[in-house]
């Protein structure tokens, strides 16, 4: 770490900022080199206890307020486009006021508001942790917030977590939770041209597309907010060459169920509606509910003066309920430009979602 000068200025414009976290290409795997810069601007500010794990860092007050919070965000992105022209790429570039480039609205935005809050509040009236952690965008094993959780779990203990994703401007509460399983069905091998020898089991997938089209999924009011699951295949594969009747096909089901259930509820009514079928569960992550119901997080949706809306998506809130801290979506951006060719995020939202947090810390209670 020797060596390394931050070319990050923490209190010069929101969007400046993100501007150049944005021109640091991190891709899943490749945060080293943002991670540096991160670190290196947080460790000279003298309000903070600052500690790394990997190309994770975490920076806390340590005033001793009555409660803790927590600001967190990811510093990877998905992979750069590969789309001629597209936008939504390394450098950044501005026009009329909107930024354009990979993160730009997940969430490179988010993470320069949490820089630029962590530098500026000497004196929140909450304690604040800030957490940047890397390989959010891959497989949940590599999560750089699941190995602080593991590592140093004290690090993330906190009455209320919000989760800097982008929610466009509005707080998102909880998020659905997601499983995978697959559905399989077996036949008899044989020449296709003596397709009566044999069975096919592509043919005997039939009725599990038949029971997800005609399925109807739940919309569910969980502590006030209308969470709308949904059931689809997003893959079927089966078959072994073009002259072979199939002996094997499989349908792969992605469930993402309301926070009211749990991994076994969701598998229970997987389980039920292809009743007769073989069913394996081969991934799944827990919901969180919205927390909505708490003072502290009340007080955010009050500032705002937006109604709040469920997160239909599944975010890393879930890992601060698993942990017991109730966890919210707030964030600027719009969700649905997230890795897109066209990725891009207005200079403005950024300097809102700067200016609420910052009322919210300081407002006396």
């Amino acid at each position: 770490m020797m060596g390394i000068v931050s070319e990050l200025n923490l209190r010069e414009d929101v969007a400046k900022l993100t501007e150049r976290i944005m021109n640091i290409e991190s891709v899943s795997g490749n945060e080293k080199a943002l991670a540096d810069q991160v670190y290196e601007a947080l460790r000279g500010l003298s309000h903070l206890e600052v500690h790394r794990d990997g190309d994770s860092i975490v920076a806390r007050t340590n005033l001793g307020r009555a409660q803790r919070v927590v600001l967190a965000g990811h510093l990877d992105t998905v992979p750069l486009p590969h789309v001629a022209g597209a936008r939504g790429t390394v450098p950044a570039t501005v026009t009329d006021g909107v930024l354009y480039g990979r993160g730009a609205t997940d969430m490179k935005g988010g993470v320069a508001v949490q820089l630029a809050l962590a530098a500026e509040l000497t004196g929140p009236r909450f304690d604040v942790t800030y957490i940047f952690y890397d390989h959010e965008e891959v497989a949940a094993e590599k999560s750089g917030l699941g190995r602080l959780a593991r590592n140093s779990p004290q690090l993330l203990q906190a009455d209320f977590a919000i989760l800097l994703e982008p929610t466009n401007g509005t707080v998102e509460g909880g998020c659905n939770g997601t499983s995978r399983f697959l559905v399989r069905t077996t036949g008899t091998a044989a020449h296709s041209a003596r397709a009566w020898m044999g069975e096919n089991a592509i043919h005997k997938a039939a009725p599990i597309l038949v029971r997800l089209a005609s399925y109807e999924p739940a919309t569910v009011d969980v502590e006030g907010l209308a969470y709308r699951e949904s059931m689809n295949a997003v893959r079927i594969s089966g078959g072994v060459a073009g002259n072979v009747i199939p002996d094997y096909c499989e349908v792969e089901v992605n469930y993402r169920f309301a926070p009211d259930k749990n991994l076994s509820d969701a598998e229970t009514a997987v389980r039920a509606l292809f009743e007769g079928f073989d069913v394996e569960r081969t991934d799944g992550a827990e919901g969180a509910r919205p927390g909505l119901d708490q003072p502290i997080a009340a007080s955010l949706v009050q500032i705002l003066g937006q109604e709040p809306k469920p997160k239909y998506g599944w975010t890393d809130v879930s890992r601060f309920s698993a942990l017991g801290i109730s966890a919210v979506n707030f964030g600027p951006g719009d969700a649905l430009l997230a890795h897109t060719d066209d990725e891009h995020v207005s200079q403005q939202a950024i300097r809102d979602c700067l200016n609420t947090l910052r009322l919210w810390l300081t407002e006396a209670n």
